[in-house]
């Protein structure tokens, strides 16, 4: 069974294994621990802030270089299912729950490239490289140099709680830079600018100023916490909560 949760949807205000009376947890059972798959301590920390709120306890599962092979697949939500179904079989003994996350750079005038080969092609071609594959589209109008080099970083948070998998993406709409841009970040964050966000943090169209911004600045030249409000795994976190609080809210 899949289930998939878009980033719309709000947080509930029922926490998994509490009781809350008065806005407060008067009672409260043993949490449940989910294994995360990944090697970035930042990671399981957002991780942590996002799930603990819903009884969760997170723990990071650290597998030999290799074990996990790379699934080459169509899509983020097909790679992060694959991913899953090789990391259950190094699932602690008793324990049920495990989450992976995927992500990419989706670029639009390149028919999503490098999009799930992101990893291998900033291993291969990097920024410049990618930058070089866009030369052509270029405007002296930023609003038209925006349309034309659209992208958008995108991420699937995959979790398999011992009987299916839930399922949380989020997007992050922006435009690549003409030029690299700032040494913050990792990946392609250098040449990658985030559309404007509305005061509900929703992307605005290129062009709108928003009450949140970079004013043109790559994700590689603004600090992290800029970044993690724009972030697109951030509202992948967001959308699995929210799946998880609605099901709390039934059971």
């Amino acid at each position: 069974m899949l289930i998939h949760q878009s980033y719309q949807i709000t947080l509930k205000s029922v926490l998994k294994g509490g009781i809350i009376l008065g806005g407060n947890i008067v009672a409260w059972t043993m949490s449940t621990v989910i294994w995360f798959l990944t090697g970035n301590e930042g990671k399981l920390a957002e991780a942590t802030q996002h799930l603990g709120p819903l009884g969760y306890e997170v723990r990071q599962l650290s597998l030999p270089k290799g074990t996990i092979v790379e699934p080459q697949l169509d899509t983020l939500e097909e790679v992060a299912i694959a991913k899953l179904e090789q990391a259950k079989q190094h699932l602690p003994t008793g324990d049920t729950h495990i989450m992976v996350e995927d992500a990419g750079l989706f670029v639009n005038p390149l028919d999503g490239f490098p999009g799930v080969y992101s990893s291998h092609a900033f291993k291969t071609i990097g920024n410049p490289g990618l930058l070089r594959l866009l030369s052509h589209l270029q405007s002296e109008d930023p609003v038209q140099a925006a349309s034309l080099r659209s992208a958008s970083f995108q991420a699937v948070a995959a979790l398999w709680d011992g009987s299916r998998v839930i399922l949380g993406s989020g997007v992050c709409p922006g435009a690549i830079a003409s030029t690299v841009s700032g040494e913050e970040g990792f990946g392609f964050d250098p040449i990658f600018v985030p559309l404007d966000l509305d005061e509900f943090g929703q992307p605005l169209p290129p062009g709108v100023y928003g009450t949140t911004s970079t004013h043109g600045a790559t994700f590689g030249s603004v600090p992290q916490t800029t970044k993690q409000i724009f972030s697109h795994r951030r509202r992948a976190l967001d959308a699995l909560v929210a799946e998880l609080s609605s099901q709390s809210e039934h059971e």
